[in-house]
């Protein structure tokens, strides 16, 4: 049995700890966004936050701790590597100046040439590796984007880079539905429900913020493919979400798009490169009552999210 999800009432210790003001795993994840296996992950191979444990071995977690897990956070996306962060947080440095350089270039330009040689399985070790130690969003932010942007510049032209791109896009759909499957199957509660506005199939920028919504405990519902006007207030109806996440990563039907929000009545939010092609005609759907929520990629979304408290157990 995993030390970790106990059975709580039969462990005096525990609750006393917990009376104490020691927080639990779950509790530090759910404040922090580091998911429990990268926080045991950091523990064992890196020893940068060492929790205390009671006589049943469940991990507590002190706010001081907590501090110190925002720390990590500040230099991971400074793009430290994870391995180079303890001395750091022990000497007190400050942080670092923004650089060029970054350890995640090396493993970019390994996914790339993964991407090249159409060989699932090391861009599937790649990503696993990353993932077992570095938290969804900071992945997102300094791996996951970055290489999205600089294959779409490596694919302007070139012969290959539809079978390129639909290699990766599959295998990006692939890695993140399964994911989300097996999450799904373990919430409970009002989910989001996401859907792919843009018409392009395999939408990735869809499942990089479905993706980092499940990293935050939020149970899912996704639609790959746009719904006409109507079926998205009866998709409402019947699921009870508790918000409505519209991507697109191309130009919208702007005549369209408020006979399409009709009738939701949940909070509705718009992400994607197209928030900055209309930014005028969406900025009024934005200051209207209700309001369209705007976010420019998937951690803006997923930070709008956790603003407006659609993540946390509030919304469940």
């Amino acid at each position: 049995m995993n030390p970790d999800h106990p059975h709580r009432e039969s462990d005096d210790d525990y609750r006393q700890a917990l009376a104490e003001g020691w927080l639990p795993i779950r509790e530090v994840s759910r404040r922090t966004g580091v998911n429990p296996v990268t926080l045991r992950a950091w523990e064992r191979r890196y020893g940068l936050v060492v929790p205390q444990r009671t006589p049943k071995g469940h991990r507590l977690y002190s706010e001081a701790q907590i501090v110190r897990i925002q720390a990590i956070l500040t230099w991971l996306g400074r793009g430290v590597a994870v391995s180079k962060i303890r001395a750091l947080l022990d000497e007190d440095a400050p942080p670092p100046p923004e650089t060029t350089a970054s350890p995640w270039d090396d493993l970019r330009q390994q996914c790339i040439a993964a991407i090249g040689r159409i060989n699932e399985r090391q861009l599937d070790e790649l990503f696993n590796g990353a993932l077992a130690i570095y938290p969804a969003q900071t992945l997102c932010e300094q791996l996951m984007l970055p290489l999205l942007e600089e294959l779409e510049r490596r694919w302007q032209g070139q012969f290959g880079a539809q079978l390129e791109r639909v290699f990766f896009h599959t295998w990006l759909r692939t890695k993140f539905g399964t994911r989300l499957y097996h999450h799904n199957r373990q919430q409970r509660g009002a989910p989001l429900l996401l859907v792919n506005q843009s018409g392009l199939p395999l939408e990735p920028g869809l499942w990089l913020t479905a993706w980092l919504a499940s990293s935050a405990g939020c149970p899912l519902e996704t639609f790959d493919w746009p719904l006409p006007p109507g079926e998205l207030a009866l998709a409402v109806e019947r699921l009870q979400p508790r918000a409505v996440l519209l991507y697109s990563s191309r130009t919208l039907n702007l005549l369209q798009l408020p006979r399409l929000l009709a009738g939701v009545d949940c909070p509705r939010l718009l992400a994607g490169p197209a928030t900055a092609i209309h930014p005028d005609a969406l900025q009024e759907l934005a200051i209207a009552e209700p309001p369209l929520h705007l976010a420019s990629d998937p951690v803006a979304a997923f930070n709008l999210l956790r603003e407006l408290q659609l993540l946390s157990g509030e919304a469940a």
